[in-house]
């Protein structure tokens, strides 16, 4: 006879806290906030996590619209909720984030109430920002996520399938400035050093590596200052550029192509050039095979529809937090029909009633798992040696 993951006590704690989970889903979703002014919806989710007996840190590591809450029940293992709840301008909760927001917070609820079932602390941490320069990293940074069993949240989808995780590219971002020297444009040309004609032939440089990139790699650039006026060469030129990999071996190397290719612009257009970094960087994700084997394990017991997971196309904090401790961040569906993330096909179904059906069974996935890593430690153990040789190898490239 195989194991019960969803046990009946499980689904019925989800089951209690249900209805207050989906007016809040629904709550967000009506009352949209920016990345960073998330103070509304903040002070709404450390409230319930009050109410059932968390102890609050909120303001949380700098982040005014951040927190930290924690579950303190005896010495034991440690295993985390993710909970993301920032909107996107003028698109609102497009990417779900009141959706799977909830299911993290009804998870943290369930587990309040199963309590007397196990040792060890629930830490749920609020996680703003996940749109713009992503809470997660610097909560990783600060080692927040450090010595934890497990780190856990799923992500809002569609298409009436989900996928035991999510795979995500690395990100880094930089301001590129490349100073030179002003001229008259038809008068003294001669005596300038074109800072816009180096910036050209940095992006230049950067598309003759392209056919040398591996598939995964993906570098997008945009001018964000060219000059003043046609008729005075520009002393000043500025690209905001972006890459991507997957893996941090690769991030890298990567790393060292677009400065060798900035030096090399410069350098052939008298211009100097500096690098100012756009936000921090985003890690590519920590896979764990053991961790995925159990979420597929829990999918199927609740009969929830699920496929392969589908290669990296984007980036998500969730990577840096990956690098920790043992993480997963698994797809799950709220609607049959399917409809890209950021998309208004997307934001019109975070309230649909197979979307508050979701919640529940996002809670009890993310439940089980923490029940599990809490109660059981050859699996704990299982998870942390996948963990180890999964991350090593991301290391390793």
């Amino acid at each position: 006879m195989k194991s019960q993951r969803v046990t009946l006590a499980l689904s019925q704690a989800v089951e209690r806290n249900c209805a207050a989970a989906v007016a809040l889903s629904d709550d967000l979703a009506a009352n949209p906030e920016l990345p960073d002014q998330e103070f509304r919806s903040s002070r709404k989710i450390v409230k319930m996590l009050e109410q059932a007996g968390y102890q609050v840190e909120y303001p949380y590591l700098g982040y005014p619209t951040g927190f930290h809450a924690v579950l303190d029940n005896g010495e034991g293992p440690s295993a985390a909720i993710l909970v993301e709840y920032d909107a996107l301008p003028g698109l609102g909760h497009a990417c779900g984030h009141n959706v799977h927001g909830s299911m993290a917070v009804l998870a943290a609820l369930a587990m309040a109430e199963l309590r007397d079932q196990f040792q060890g602390q629930v830490h749920v941490f609020g996680t703003p920002a996940e749109e713009e320069a992503g809470a997660k990293v610097g909560m990783a940074e600060k080692g927040a996520f450090d010595g934890m069993d497990l780190a856990a949240m799923v992500h809002s989808w569609s298409g009436g399938a989900g996928t035991a995780d999510m795979d995500v590219l690395s990100l880094t971002c930089y301001l590129v400035e490349f100073r030179g020297q002003s001229a008259h444009a038809a008068g003294c040309p001669w005596e300038g050093h074109s800072a816009l004609a180096a910036a050209r032939k940095f992006l230049d440089l950067v598309d003759a590596r392209r056919e040398c990139f591996t598939p995964d790699i993906r570098a997008n650039g945009i001018f964000t200052d060219g000059g003043k006026a046609p008729n005075i060469i520009p002393d000043r030129a500025e690209v905001r550029l972006e890459f991507r990999t997957d893996s941090a071996s690769k991030l890298k190397a990567m790393d060292d192509t677009v400065r060798k290719c900035a030096r090399g612009a410069a350098l052939a257009l008298d211009c100097q050039v500096s690098f100012t970094e756009g936000f921090a960087s985003f890690a590519d994700m920590v896979r764990v095979p053991a961790l995925e084997e159990e979420a597929l394990c829990v999918m199927d017991e609740l009969g929830m529809a699920h496929g392969p997971v589908a290669p990296p196309s984007g980036s998500s904090d969730v990577g840096n937090v990956s690098y920790r401790c043992p993480t997963i961040q698994p797809l799950v569906s709220i609607c049959e029909d399917f409809h890209p993330l950021h998309t208004p096909e997307f934001q019109a179904v975070i309230t649909c009633p197979a979307a508050h059906q979701a919640i529940a069974q996002g809670a009890r996935l993310i439940a089980a798992l923490v029940y599990r890593t809490l109660t059981d430690g050859d699996f704990r153990q299982a998870l942390r040696t996948s963990w180890q040789g999964a991350r090593k190898r991301k290391l390793e490239g």
